[in-house]
């Protein structure tokens, strides 16, 4: 029987990539596991809707440096780099959303373009538990929309980390300012 609560935990890209040895790995990422699968426990046992989001990128894409775009080649589709992190305790039954999927357009948030709000509204979602990486890019962007799509959102600090540390308390600082609740 399918979930319907009140309440979704999202991991935003927890993959190899994003992760210790990874092409764009984020400072101190091994941190954050103990908190994931501490939040995805809690959320199995509430049943909660589990959404792990994941850059799932084709080959050149736009976002990669060779092509002009910002970021090394990461999260190829299909390649080790885009699988989530074995260290996260992803449930079989996690609803998993892929972004960036198209060439010559880039995706930072879980919603854009995924009809992951469509979804959520129609299970009965009204509230948010976000943890994932990157702090400053990927889940700045799902916090943001999430709060613009009319979702109470909550973020656990614990639960991520920054591609640049120095920058997280000013993260921290705009998202409470939308509304978000941070919490760790």
């Amino acid at each position: 029987m399918p979930k319907n609560t009140s309440d979704a935990l999202i991991l935003v890209d927890i993959q190899n990539d994003f992760c210790r040895g990874g092409s764009l790995e984020v400072p101190d990422s091994p941190e954050i596991f103990p908190a994931v699968n501490r939040y995805i426990d809690e959320a199995t046992r509430k049943d909660w809707l589990i959404i792990a989001s994941r850059d799932w990128h084709p080959v050149d894409h736009c976002s990669f440096e060779h092509r002009g775009g910002p970021w090394p080649v990461h999260c190829v589709q299909d390649t080790p780099g885009a699988e989530f992190h074995p260290d996260m305790n992803l449930p079989d039954d996690a609803i998993r959303v892929s972004k960036g999927t198209a060439f010559n357009r880039d995706q930072y948030s879980a919603f854009d373009g995924t009809g992951l709000a469509d979804f959520l509204k129609y299970r009965g979602v009204s509230k948010l538990h976000v943890v994932g990486l990157a702090l400053d890019v990927c889940v700045e962007a799902t916090v943001n929309d999430g709060i613009e799509k009319g979702f109470s959102v909550e973020l656990m600090a614990d639960g991520t980390r920054a591609v640049d540390s120095d920058k997280a308390p000013e993260v921290m600082d705009r998202l409470s300012a939308k509304g978000a609740d941070i919490t760790s």
